[in-house]
């Protein structure tokens, strides 16, 4: 099971973009808080990190879904609810 380009183009891109999050995080943590422009400047780029991470992480968990890699989640069977709203409703 090869992966495709874009698959590995998105693991490459879900390492940078936390790398940055945790690397700009870090500065803004540690900035000095009277140099605004600065400490805001590494809140953007943290956020972006972070944001652009996430988003990388839950393409790579679909793919591996549905490629059969990973197993596709436990979903609950709701199909009875509507019988029983029926039911205490009088309707059934």
């Amino acid at each position: 099971m090869a992966a495709s380009p874009v698959q590995k183009i998105i693991a490459v891109t879900n390492v940078v973009a936390w790398a940055g999050f945790w690397a700009f995080g870090y500065l803004a943590l540690s900035a000095d808080w009277t140099n605004t422009a600065q400490t805001v400047t590494a809140l953007i780029l943290a956020a972006l990190g972070g944001g652009l991470g996430l988003w990388a992480y839950l393409r790579l968990v679909r793919y591996s879904e549905e490629s059969g890699y990973a197993p596709a989640p436990k979903r609950a069977d709701r199909s009875h609810l509507e019988a029983e709203f029926q039911a205490s409703e009088g309707n059934g």
